[in-house]
C-alpha cells in the first residue's frame, strides 16, 4: 500500500521533471546540424552539397524560416536530394508558426503528424510538444522530431537555461540579451543587440524570441 508520504513525494518529483522539462525551447540536436550556424567546411561534406554550394548557402544565411531555406535549395538541389540533406542540416522550424507545407518538410513527417503538431497550438514550452507527441510515438521518435523545431520564448522571462538552448547564443550573448531587460519593442533589442553583433545575426536571433 503506497503511503501519504510517499504519494506526496511522487508528485513532488513530476512536479520536478515537468518543470526541469521546460528548459529546452529549441529541440536538442540528436542528427541534424543547424544550417544557420553550422560552418561551412562542415556543410560541404554533407549528403549532395560541395564547397561552390556551401559557400553560397553561408553567403545567403540567415534563413528566416524553414521555407526560406528550402526556396534556396530548390533552385540548387532536385526534392530527392533535398529529402537527404534535411535529415543533416536543416532551419528550425517554429512550432507556433509553421506553415502545413514547412512541417511537411520534417524528414519523415507524414499528414497525421502534421495534424498532431497543429492540433496542440500554441506550444508554451518544449514539453509540451513532448508531452503531446507522446501521445502518438515512443520517446525515441519524440527526440528525433524535437530537433527540427522551437518554441518562441518570451525574451523577458525566459530563463538562462532557455535562452542558451538558442543555436550559438553562448554566454557573452546571454549576458548582452539580460543585460537590456526589460525589452519594450523589437527596434529596442534590434538596438541594443546589434552592438554586439550584425543585423544579419541579430535577425536570426531575434527568430527565437517574443518581443513586446
Amino acid at each position: 500500500m503506497t503511503t501519504r508520504p510517499f504519494r506526496a513525494f511522487l508528485a513532488f518529483a513530476a512536479l520536478t521533471l515537468a518543470a526541469g522539462a521546460v528548459h529546452a525551447q529549441v529541440g536538442k540536436p540528436v542528427t541534424v546540424k543547424d544550417a544557420n550556424t553550422a560552418p561551412e567546411a562542415e556543410i560541404a561534406t554533407m549528403p549532395h552539397m560541395t564547397a561552390a554550394l556551401a559557400k553560397e548557402l553561408v553567403a545567403a544565411r540567415p534563413f528566416a524560416t524553414t521555407a526560406a531555406y528550402d526556396a534556396f535549395l530548390g533552385t540548387k538541389l532536385s526534392k530527392e536530394q533535398r529529402a537527404e540533406l534535411y535529415p543533416k542540416l536543416w532551419v528550425h522550424l517554429n512550432l507556433n508558426a509553421a506553415t502545413r507545407d514547412e512541417i511537411l518538410l520534417v524528414p519523415g513527417m507524414g499528414p497525421r503528424m502534421v495534424r498532431e503538431f497543429l492540433e496542440y497550438r500554441p506550444y508554451k514550452s518544449m514539453a509540451v510538444f513532448r508531452k503531446e507527441m507522446g501521445k502518438y510515438v515512443n520517446a525515441e521518435e519524440v527526440a528525433r522530431l524535437e530537433q527540427y523545431t522551437f518554441v518562441p520564448m518570451d525574451i523577458n522571462t525566459a530563463s538562462d537555461e532557455d535562452l542558451l538552448t538558442i543555436p550559438n547564443l553562448g554566454p557573452r550573448m546571454l549576458r548582452e540579451f539580460k543585460e537590456y531587460r526589460p525589452y519594450t519593442s523589437a527596434e529596442q533589442f534590434k538596438k541594443e543587440i546589434g552592438k554586439y553583433v550584425n543585423a544579419k545575426e541579430v535577425g536570426r536571433l531575434q527568430g527565437f524570441v517574443i518581443l513586446p
